[in-house]
């Protein structure tokens, strides 16, 4: 539980980071269009770090292995979606866009499982 609750805190703060880093240097530095798609990997981010944190406060709420799960994609999620975002931006590779849905699909997940893991809770 707290360990999803110290990774949706850090990782807000990694997010608030890069938005800076687009907001100023970068917003320099990359297309109109290189920056949404930076932006749009802060956006998810925070996003996921603010459901890392519901993760952690639901896991006292209605222990259960869902949940778990559901923290674990949201981390996942944030490493493929955000990170290959990013990092097509920074790099130029392409190739990393192909990534990013995989991301997507773990974030879907983590929804998933939390709604699960809370509607089959008992207490």
């Amino acid at each position: 539980m707290r360990g999803f609750l110290v990774a949706g805190a850090v990782s807000g703060a990694v997010a608030m980071g890069l938005g800076a880093l687009a907001a100023h240097p970068l917003r320099e530095r990359v297309s109109p269009e290189l920056l949404a798609t930076f932006e749009t990997g802060v956006r998810y981010q925070m996003y996921h770090a603010l459901a890392l944190i519901g993760a952690a406060w639901a896991m006292g709420r209605w222990p259960g292995s869902a949940i778990v799960l559901a923290g674990w994609c949201f981390v996942v999620g944030t490493v493929l979606f955000s990170g290959s975002l990013y990092l097509l931006v920074l790099t130029g590779a392409r190739w990393l866009g192909a990534v990013t849905p995989l991301g997507g699909l773990a974030f879907i997940g983590g929804w998933v499982l939390l709604a699960w893991g809370a509607w089959t809770a008992r207490g």
